[in-house]
C-alpha cells in the first residue's frame, strides 16, 4: 500500500506532452497508483516509454490531475494524466534525467525479451518444491487454495480450481506476481521480482 501522508502533490501545470519525443514499447507492468484525493487502485502499463504510459485502471481521476505510482521493475513514477482512454488513462511521466536512463533501459530489455521470444515463466530452471501447498490472494481480497507443481526463481505453475485472466496481478503466499499461461487444471504466474535463489521462494509460499 502507498503510503499517503508521504505523498506530495505539486500544483497543476498544463499538460505540455511531445509524443514524439520518445519511442513507446509494449509491456505488461503491475503496479499501484495513488490519485489527488489520496485513492489508491491497482494499475497495469500495457505501453509505455521514458516520457509517457498508458494505464489500464479502475478509476481514470480527471486530465491534468497528478499521479504517484510505483511500478513493478521501474519503481516510483509520478506523471500527469494527459488524456483518458477506454479503461484507464495516458499519463506524462515526469521523473529527473537520471531515472528517464534508466526506465529507458528497463524499456530496451523488455523490447528485446520479447524479440528474442522468451517465455516468461521458463527463463529458468524448475524444480518441486518441499513445500506443496499455499494460497492465491487477488487484489479484491479473495482468498484460495492451491497446489505448487513447480517453481522456478521467475514464476511458479499452481494446481487451483479458479482461472484469474491472464495479467490479473496475485500474491502467492508472500510474493506478488501476474497470471502469465492457464493450462487445464491450473495457472502459470510470473514474481513481479526475480528471487535470488529457490530457498527464498520456497521460505515465501508461506503465507505466515
Amino acid at each position: 500500500m502507498l503510503n499517503a501522508t508521504a505523498q506530495k502533490f505539486e500544483p497543476h501545470a498544463a499538460p505540455s506532452f511531445d509524443a514524439t519525443r520518445f519511442q513507446s514499447v509494449k509491456v505488461s507492468l503491475l503496479g499501484r497508483y495513488m490519485l489527488e484525493d489520496r485513492r489508491e487502485f491497482p494499475c497495469q502499463i500495457i505501453e509505455m516509454s521514458p516520457g509517457d504510459a498508458h494505464v489500464i485502471a479502475p478509476a481514470s481521476g480527471k486530465v491534468g490531475e497528478k499521479i504517484i505510482a510505483y511500478l513493478d521493475h521501474v519503481g516510483r513514477v509520478e506523471g500527469t494524466i494527459i488524456d483518458l482512454i477506454d479503461g484507464g488513462f495516458h499519463m506524462e511521466v515526469n521523473v529527473s534525467p537520471r531515472k528517464r536512463d534508466s526506465i529507458a533501459a528497463q524499456l530496451t530489455w523488455f523490447a528485446n525479451k520479447d524479440i528474442l521470444n522468451l517465455p516468461e515463466d521458463r527463463r529458468h530452471d524448475r524444480q518441486v518444491p518441499d513445500i506443496r501447498h499455499s494460497s492465491i490472494i487477488l487484489d479484491d481480497g479473495r482468498k484460495y487454495n492451491c497446489k505448487i507443481i513447480d517453481i522456478s526463481l521467475s514464476g511458479a505453475a499452481i494446481e487451483i480450481d479458479v482461472r484469474p485472466q491472464m495479467g490479473t496481478p496475485v500474491t502467492l503466499g508472500r510474493m506478488r506476481a501476474r497470471v502469465v499461461r492457464h493450462f487445464d487444471n491450473g495457472i502459470a504466474v510470473e514474481f513481479s521480482s526475480v528471487q535470488e535463489v529457490f530457498s527464498v521462494v520456497q521460505r515465501n509460499l508461506h503465507t505466515n
